[in-house]
């Protein structure tokens, strides 16, 4: 099973694997800390190199428990090669900055609307947005919401993750917030939760930054009403 480091250290910026299989221009590592895309996040990109050989990670991508880095090429590269691996920071902690944003403005719309339900999301570089099964969430609450998530950003609350197992994930209601989220669980003996202390819990396999003070600004970007139920809250961080 790969080593996930990006569950472990969110900000780690370099690390050293051994390529464990190649296929064409796709490298499997024993361990890594270049995120895969899923649970709404896009993947990091960055560079592997060995051997005198620089090659570009352009995507990452998640099949079953293989985590598949595509690079430029894999040319220069063999089996049991021990590589050092870079990831683009700079992208890295944006996409960070942005997934925390995600999880504080659904914990305080459902302070609002308890009967809230979220219903997917996505995490951009530059951006970020997420969808509400709400038909009371109009522009003006959004708006109190984003004010509301940047007073908890300024107040500087620990972030943190660890793993539950299923039974004392069940105790806890609405730790999982999307139905193909609680599929998902259903599988696992394990389940990840990151924790914005004293504001939300949630099941998440992404990465975040450990403190929200490090979020900086955020600023509503566009409310989108996409029917009597779906809603769309849309920010960017100044």
């Amino acid at each position: 099973m790969v080593d996930r480091l990006y569950w472990k250290e969110a900000y780690m910026k370099e690390f050293n694997a051994e390529i464990t299989a190649i296929d064409g221009a796709i490298v499997q590592l024993d361990r890594t800390a270049f995120y895969p895309t899923g649970g709404g996040q896009l993947n990091d990109t960055g560079t592997i190199s060995a051997n005198g050989v620089e090659r570009q990670v352009v995507d990452v991508k998640k099949n079953g428990e293989l985590i598949l880095h595509a690079l430029n090429s894999s040319e220069g590269f063999s089996i049991g090669d021990k590589v050092s691996c870079k990831l683009d920071w700079e992208r890295r902690y944006s996409l960070m900055k942005y997934h925390t944003s995600v999880h504080l403005i659904s914990a305080i719309l459902a302070r609002h609307q308890p009967d809230v339900k979220f219903t997917g999301g996505m995490i951009y570089v530059d951006k970020a947005h997420a969808d509400f099964d709400c038909p009371l969430l109009n522009r003006e609450l959004a708006v109190k919401i984003i004010e509301e998530a940047q007073a908890v950003i300024e107040e500087g609350h620990t972030v943190n993750s660890r793993f539950l197992t299923q039974e004392e994930a069940n105790l806890i209601p609405n730790l999982i917030k999307t139905q193909p989220g609680e599929d998902i669980a259903k599988g696992l003996e394990k389940i990840r939760v990151v924790e914005i202390e004293g504001v939300d819990l949630q099941a998440d396999g992404g990465t975040h930054v450990a403190n929200t003070k490090e979020i900086g600004r955020i600023t509503l970007a566009k409310f989108d009403n996409k029917g009597a139920h779906r809603k769309r809250i849309e920010i960017k961080i100044a």
